[in-house]
């Protein structure tokens, strides 16, 4: 391997790990809705393992589909972008509309008590609430299938739609050498130092909110987990990060 080549295939992997640090949308939505609804850490990190794939598959695709096709640097990047605004705008809806629906559910979840009188003149009280009649709540286990699938398919669209606009250019010098196998170990390294990184700070952060001190908000985890994931698609959308 030449010397550019190796410079091109380190820039990739340097690139790869600091790109999904700074981007908060790489790792956030995963960590928060894995807490609100009670994910093991393997279902964690194969949700984002898919996800993460899929994220840089599409750029792979757009990028090599695009100078094989002869279009300019600008032009795909120009894509990229406007990928990357359409993903930012799916996350925020994604999350506001997941907060809404966590909001609800807690009002409906909360518990209050009934007076019963009884013909022998006794009384006794109980617990409610009106989202399980008269059964206790189960917290994230009494979430429909639907509800988990539909926020996993959310998850997934997005990743799909989100650019990695730092692989484009790294594509577009060997590609025009016609170098492929520079190409494909560019588009590997990019990939495993993504992966690597997403998996290695989702599952800290699954470690991190199994700490106790979290139980007093438990109620409270889908609303906080759309607000969160609504932040970074802000963070995204207006910071560019």
């Amino acid at each position: 391997m030449s010397d550019a080549a190796t410079i091109i295939v380190s820039t990739a992997a340097t690139i790869g790990v600091v790109h999904t640090l700074i981007g908060v949308d790489h790792t956030l939505p995963f960590v928060v809705l894995a807490r609100s609804q009670g994910w093991s850490l393997r279902k964690l990190l194969a949700v984002t393992a898919v996800c993460g794939l899929a994220h840089v598959a599409s750029s792979v695709v757009i990028g090599v589909g695009g100078i094989g096709l002869g279009v300019a640097l600008g032009r795909l990047e120009w894509i990229e972008q406007a990928r990357g605004g359409v993903a930012a705008r799916l996350l925020i809806g994604f999350g506001l509309a997941y907060m809404a629906w966590g909001l609800w559910r807690g009002r409906r979840s909360r518990r209050h008590t009934h007076a019963h009188a009884h013909e022998d003149g006794v009384v006794h009280v109980h617990e409610h609430d009106h989202a399980h009649g008269h059964a206790h709540v189960h917290g994230a286990d009494d979430l429909g299938g639907a509800t988990k699938t539909l926020s996993v398919l959310g998850l997934f669209v997005v990743f799909v739609l989100g650019p990695c606009e730092a692989l484009i250019p790294m594509l577009v010098a060997p590609a025009f050498e016609e170098s492929w196998l520079t190409v494909t170990l560019v588009v590997a390294v990019f990939a495993a130092a993504t992966l690597a990184t997403m998996l290695t700070v989702v599952t800290l952060g699954w470690l991190g909110l199994r700490w106790r001190g979290f139980a007093s908000v438990e109620a409270h985890m889908h609303t906080i987990a759309g607000f969160a994931i609504a932040a970074s698609g802000f963070a995204i959308e207006s910071l560019g990060l």
